[in-house]
């Protein structure tokens, strides 16, 4: 995820740590570290700038709705401390945060998708959506968007009013049925923006079962759009991955998103 100050933050899935830079080409600082055991999950911003961080991306995921891992912190990016929220979750493998504080969070190797309130009252089993990963929210917040990575693979997006409501975006099929879509984003007109772990492939739903490559051979496991007017900057798109490096996709630009800084 990218601050208003163009500064761009990551997690490390083994390690548990939250790292910072604070430019393109910056040397990564790590400004937190999660409890042993506890992997690295998503990030997101509540929109009083709070930063999130989901826990339980380690191997209890892999039961995550029987074990119920997953954890949601805020940290204070001034002092590095860390403190739990909320609890009780399949994992927070994706996270998306509504107008009003509520965050919702998925788990790609469980059904069941969680939803915190702005009171921080959690809900781990709003709804329930096999291999839901990432999440975003639509600009008006009536849908939550998300990868399906593992069972019967593609994107959906889901009605916050009516979790039952749903609408499959992209089916994918044939050879592409293992690409493993991953951490989504919107651009500005509500178009998921996917990359994929095994096709190693960014690419961009211009409407339903039909897709637009953005980039080949520069997938990953997250994809995110820049803020603010310098560093990791608005309407830029930036993708990090398993490998460790993070890359910025030329082709997804957002000129629109760019001039909303």
């Amino acid at each position: 995820m990218v601050d208003a100050n163009g500064r761009l933050y990551v997690t490390d899935l083994g390690g548990g740590r939250v790292l910072r830079f604070a430019r393109p080409g910056a040397t990564p600082v790590v400004i937190a570290t999660l409890p042993a055991g506890s992997g690295g999950g998503a990030l997101a911003f509540r929109p009083d700038g709070t930063l999130l961080v989901g826990s339980g991306a380690d191997a209890r995921v892999l039961l995550g709705d029987l074990l119920r891992p997953g954890a949601i912190s805020t940290l204070d990016v001034r002092t590095g401390v860390l403190t739990q929220i909320a609890s009780g979750f399949s994992a927070a493998d994706g996270m998306a945060v509504a107008k009003d504080g509520t965050v919702y969070a998925t788990n790609d190797f469980g059904g069941l998708i969680g939803k915190l309130s702005p009171t921080n009252v959690a809900t781990p089993d709003w709804a329930s959506y096999p291999s839901a990963n990432g999440a975003a929210l639509s600009q008006d917040g009536k849908w939550l968007y998300f990868s399906r990575t593992f069972v019967n693979p593609g994107v959906t997006r889901i009605s916050v009013a009516d979790p039952r409501v749903t609408q499959s975006l992209l089916d994918l099929t044939g050879l592409h049925t293992f690409d493993a879509p991953d951490g989504l984003t919107l651009d500005s007109a509500d178009r998921p923006v996917v990359p994929t772990d095994v096709s190693n492939e960014v690419f961009r739903i211009e409407r339903p079962g039909v897709k637009c490559l953005l980039s080949k051979g520069v997938g990953g496991s997250v994809v995110t759009y820049g803020h603010g007017a310098r560093g990791f900057a608005a309407g830029h798109l930036f993708r990090a991955g398993f490998d460790g490096k993070v890359y910025e996709i030329p082709s997804g630009f957002d000129p629109v998103l760019a001039t909303r800084g």
